[in-house]
């Protein structure tokens, strides 16, 4: 098995039919969406075959890896998010628990088109019946409590449901809340506090802590065999879980090392525990937007590169400056 509380720069599916069978509960991956990203050491634009087959690989590798009661959380784009489903649907044989919507603000406006605005989550567990779920961690406000004042609302809340809705300045109530399978969280664009700049596709880490808090517990064991900007390694632990993360690039892997080494010293020194030594830290109270974990720039792991996730050079843009009375 892999060690445990590390980044590892290698091959996703050498690394995982290389270890153990049935080691992690859970899975979150963002893999290339073959649309011509520009990655560190990886070409995106594959043959739809062999980007078919590149796809079916690493998530057998991951179906062998993951426990009998672990989920899989699949992040893709609209080009492949059916192919990717029918193959882990009908040929690996997982079972689907939900199609979610992740409706991002900053979408990238376009001029023969609607303007694409979301990402696919395909939510898989390998057992139709057990598998960790925590519904206490997700649950939100209900109408029964916020709008009618209904004693036989549940105290907790309510599950999400399965529905859809406008943006949040086309809805009558003028918030989008996360109460249902279409999430509204902005994508991190280039002018994000959050915002790293050395990966095209990063991650928020609102969407990461939901799946973490919902399907795994404290001292779990979370995946991604797609590393990336390190966003699921960074909020597993500081969600108190144990993380391996899996990248090609050894470039990638040693900047998120520093981004993970960052947030960790940050928390450490609000919660109290080091987490030095590889032991999962205590799980953060304070709201994510408030952490300065993850919204310090200051920190040095934040590098800008000249052109975007698709070559594109970079728009320099000036800060304002008030005016004077």
């Amino acid at each position: 098995m892999p060690e445990l509380n590390k980044i590892i720069q290698g091959d996703s599916i050498q690394v995982l039919n290389g270890g153990p069978e049935g080691w992690v509960d859970l899975v979150f991956a963002d893999p290339p969406f073959n649309i011509g990203y520009l990655y560190h050491g990886y070409d995106d634009r594959r043959k739809h075959e062999d980007y078919l087959q590149f796809s079916k690989d690493w998530m057998a590798a991951v179906q062998r890896a993951l426990k009998p009661t672990g989920s899989f959380y699949l992040a893709i784009g609209d080009d492949y998010a059916a192919d990717l489903c029918v193959i882990a649907r009908r040929e690996l044989g997982l079972v689907m628990r939900n199609w979610i919507i992740w409706h991002y603000t900053f979408g990238q406006q376009t001029k023969q088109k609607f303007a694409r605005s979301h990402t696919h989550i395909l939510y898989f567990t390998m057992d139709e019946r057990e598998f960790t779920f925590n519904p206490d961690a997700v649950r939100v406000a209900s109408a029964r409590q916020t709008t009618y004042g209904d004693s036989r609302a549940n105290p907790k809340g309510k599950l999400p449901d399965d529905v859809w809705y406008l943006r949040p300045q086309e809805t009558p109530a003028g918030w989008f809340e996360p109460d249902c399978d279409t999430w509204n969280v902005s994508r991190v664009c280039g002018t994000f506090k959050e915002r790293e700049g050395w990966h095209g596709c990063q991650m928020p880490i609102h969407v990461l802590d939901r799946i973490i808090r919902a399907s795994s517990n404290p001292g779990d064991i979370v995946l991604d065999p797609f590393n990336g900007s390190g966003t699921t390694v960074v909020s597993a632990a500081m969600l108190g879980r144990n993380y391996v993360g899996i990248d090609q690039s050894s470039e990638y892997v040693a900047y998120a090392q520093k981004r993970l080494e960052h947030a960790l010293r940050q928390q450490s020194q609000t919660s109290g525990s080091s987490g030095s030594n590889g032991d999962p830290l205590k799980p953060r109270n304070q709201p994510v937007d408030d952490s300065p974990a993850l919204f310090d720039l200051g920190q040095d792991t934040r590098v800008q590169t000249e052109t975007d996730a698709f070559g594109r050079p970079r728009v320099q843009r000036r800060r304002r400056t008030a005016r004077s009375a």
